[in-house]
């Protein structure tokens, strides 16, 4: 395996020291031993700061799909109503898993390079439409543009649909996510982004809404929430908790809450705002159309006309520096510069910046 000197990709991003090392201690059994649900209740707390919330936590074993799945399948029954806003792959991407448990899901898609703007629009899709619930995404990685969570969330309200789901993966602990304020039920989130821990860990806010709803579903599948309800009650997990992912985990939010959670989010738009000046004055062009609001966590570039996308990835590798490709229609027409967690430091995007331009410059 190649490990670069400069890592820039948009997830998992590096880990630091004290977060690999808090994972090495050889646990007992996670389901035997009191300190396990210590550990676990400590992680759910600090979780709650970093997601400025109220309710429940649950910490599950995998990567942040996980958290996207068992949130659809434990309040989704076949012919539900999901109304899924869009600007990119990851929102859609929700509809496709909506259908895939049949429902009956209405797109409203914009631009992959857009921010929701049309609220009107919105809003009239949720009056006709009636969804049981509401999906978005917070932070679009593919397309570096973040979407307005707070308005949605006034509309969920205001016609009192049951649910609203909210991807946060990799906006959460890089900008601002008020879960409770903006009326998100569903809050999804994962350790290998902004928390820079290993890709090993998923979690998510359970509103006390959709614990009933969970509960009328009774969903029982591997990743069910419903046995999370009562598992730190009663001292026992629906399946082998990861000890050392948790532990982990628990480490990578006190580094955030010990440097100061609104600290953080200043850091990733100084970081953020920094690394697109460089991108700017280089003559490369930004991706996010200029009325999008622009991810404080990670950057899409258009590749530049002159290069291919593996031309210009291999030349990055070659000076030390990865950055991320894309996925469906933006494969080879825009690439990604993730500085977000510990990659969101100025003197490691001042470096990246240098060798990019360098390269540029250079063809």
């Amino acid at each position: 395996m190649k490990i670069y000197r400069i890592p820039m990709v948009p997830g998992p991003v590096s880990v630091s020291r004290e977060v690999l090392e808090a994972g090495q201690e050889n646990f007992g059994s996670a389901d035997l031993e009191k300190e396990y649900i210590d550990l676990y209740k400590a992680t759910e707390k600090s979780l709650r700061k970093i997601m400025q919330t109220k309710n429940s936590v649950v910490i599950q074993t995998g990567e942040g799909m996980l958290a996207l799945w068992s949130a659809l399948k434990s309040c989704l029954l076949p012919g539900d109503k999901v109304l899924v806003l869009s600007t990119g792959l990851f929102g859609y991407g929700m509809g496709g898993m909506a259908e895939a448990i049949g429902c009956e899901v209405r797109t409203v898609g914009f631009g992959f390079d857009e921010t929701f703007t049309d609220f009107d629009l919105i809003e009239k899709a949720i009056r006709e439409f009636q969804p049981k619930m509401i999906t978005m995404v917070q932070n679009e990685t593919p397309s570096g543009t973040m979407n307005p969570v707070a308005e949605i969330g006034a509309l969920k309200e205001k016609y009192a649909v049951p649910l609203l789901y909210v991807d946060a993966v990799s906006g959460l602990g890089g900008s601002v996510v008020k879960t409770d304020e903006w009326h998100i039920d569903l809050c999804l989130g994962a350790s290998q982004k902004c928390l820079s821990a290993p890709a090993s860990m998923s979690f998510l806010s359970v509103s006390d809404r959709a614990w009933e709803i969970i509960e009328e579903v009774g969903y029982v599948g591997y990743d069910a929430l419903l046995p999370f309800r009562t598992a730190v009650k009663n001292a026992y997990f629906p399946y082998t908790p990861y000890w050392q992912g948790t532990a982990q985990l628990n480490k990578a939010c006190e580094l955030i809450l010990e440097e100061g959670l609104g600290k953080v989010i200043a850091r990733h738009q100084k970081v953020a705002g920094y690394c697109r000046e460089r991108i700017v004055k280089m003559g490369l062009k930004l991706y996010p159309a200029m009325d999008a609001v622009p991810s404080p966590t990670v950057t899409a570039v258009y590749v530049p006309q002159k290069i291919s996308w593996k031309n210009l990835d291999t030349r990055l590798r070659a000076e030390g520096l990865v950055v991320g490709g894309n996925y469906g229609c933006l494969a080879g027409e825009v690439f990604r510069i993730g500085h977000m967690g510990t990659q969101a430091n100025l003197n490691l995007v001042k470096e990246a910046m240098d060798i990019l331009e360098g390269v540029i410059r250079g063809n």
